[in-house]
């Protein structure tokens, strides 16, 4: 984490904090505290983990991004 004063080490967060917000959190509203908690908790296990498109990894999923580097040869064992 960064020191204080230092705003710069948390773009990253911030920047999903913007998107689960404006995505998710905005457009819907919620009955209920736990109904939020239980939609985000899918959302991030369910969706932005495993199938959302970043663009830190060329707007590839992050499965997608996986089975690439599997493919590589540097990655692939002897047996």
């Amino acid at each position: 984490m960064s020191g204080k004063g230092n705003c710069y080490n948390n773009s990253m967060v911030e920047a999903f904090f913007k998107t689960i917000k404006s995505e998710l959190i905005w457009p819907v509203a919620w009955k209920s505290r736990q109904r939020a908690e239980n939609a985000i908790a899918r959302y991030i296990d369910g969706f932005y983990n495993p199938i959302r498109r970043h663009s830190s990894l060329g707007f590839i999923s992050p499965v997608q991004f996986e089975r690439k580097a599997e493919l590589l040869p540097e990655n692939r064992t002897l047996t």
